[in-house]
């Protein structure tokens, strides 16, 4: 059986498309904003539940979300919506002002990616993920999928 790489990239390269399409950013930023996004979701999920995200992902995501990962370290959990979208600027590192901006433009960031998310896992994937998650994070990512506006 030969590995198609050309197949895997062009999987991959449709999220990235999505996120570009949706919030009209250049090919490498809607990259570092997916990858800013999975690290800070893959903290949040248990192991087994990551485990099972892995298992849906395109294979060249299934890359982008293990990079870097400390698999010996336990998921935190968090409580509030800001928390989580100031993770994901923290993952994005020094380009996070570039990339993210404001808070209201990540929150429209990760959304994006949640709503590309939605093409590639099924709907139960997609509950299990948001019941590990706490109320407000679930909220908004529910929201994200449907694409109504969300109010911090």
């Amino acid at each position: 059986m030969s590995i198609d790489f050309e197949k895997y990239a062009l999987m991959g390269n449709e999220v990235v498309h999505l996120i570009t399409d949706e919030l009209s950013i250049p090919k490498d930023k809607a990259a570092r904003i997916i990858r800013a996004v999975f690290h800070s979701l893959r903290n949040r999920l248990t192991h087994e539940e990551s485990f099972q995200l892995l298992a849906q992902l395109p294979m060249s995501l299934k890359g982008v979300y293990v990079d870097g990962w400390k698999f010996n370290k336990d998921f935190n959990r968090i409580n509030h919506i800001a928390d989580f979208l100031e993770e994901v600027r923290k993952e994005d590192g020094r380009l996070a002002e570039f990339d993210f901006g404001d808070l209201p433009n990540t929150k429209t960031a990760v959304a994006a990616v949640f709503k590309a998310l939605k093409y590639f896992i099924s709907d139960d994937e997609m509950q299990d993920i948001m019941d590990v998650l706490p109320a407000a994070l679930k909220k908004f990512v529910k929201q994200s999928l449907v694409g109504t506006e969300i109010i911090l």
